[in-house]
């Protein structure tokens, strides 16, 4: 067993090492460009959305009705002519970016800090680097690429932009694994 206090230095250096790689991947490599489309006419959807008084925060549902109700004629009806959808509403203004990004550094060292203690566990000082890069890798890849599929079965989010977060996962998972196997007590 190795304690926790023990892989602190894995625990960050992975975290900032995913933290970058993540940067390079949304932001320097085109991969993520097509993730995201702009609505037809978005200014009379906005002007809409304005006009009715959506809040950030829930989740709005169309048609919405209850699971009670998603038999009745009126609300078959609405599913079949569609749309049908989920619509996540921000805050207004400028994106907060740095906001957005410290709390993706902070969930970087939590999974993290889960990976080091499931592997801490488990594990014990000395262990060869590639059973301590098979075992962080894969709880890594748990945290950061299985997690995805759930958008594409419950939110109709394209199968496509799921398999990059998956395939990102997959990258980070990796990157992790190095340095814990790297970092791994002797």
């Amino acid at each position: 067993m190795v304690s926790i206090t023990a892989l602190w230095l894995p625990i960050l250096l992975s975290a900032v090492i995913v933290f970058v790689a993540s940067s390079i991947l949304h932001m320097v490599l085109p991969f993520h460009r097509s993730d995201y489309r702009k609505l037809p006419d978005e200014g009379k959807v906005t002007d809409a959305l304005r006009a009715v008084g959506v809040t950030p925060g829930p989740v709005y549902s169309f048609p919405h009705c209850t699971h009670k109700d998603m038999k009745s004629p009126e609300i078959v009806e609405k599913f079949k002519r569609g749309p049908v959808g989920l619509i996540n509403v921000m805050p207004s203004g400028p994106p907060a970016m740095g906001k957005h990004l410290g709390l993706w550094f902070v969930y970087c060292v939590v999974v993290s800090i889960f990976v080091a203690f499931v592997a801490g566990s488990t594990l014990t000082p000395g262990t060869r680097y590639l059973l301590a890069f098979h075992l962080t890798g894969l709880v890594a890849f748990m945290a950061y690429g299985v997690g995805q599929l759930q958008d594409s079965i419950w939110k109709a989010q394209a199968w496509s932009v799921t398999a990059k977060g998956v395939f990102d996962g997959l990258i980070y998972a990796l990157l992790t694994a190095g340095t814990f196997g790297w970092l791994w007590p002797k």
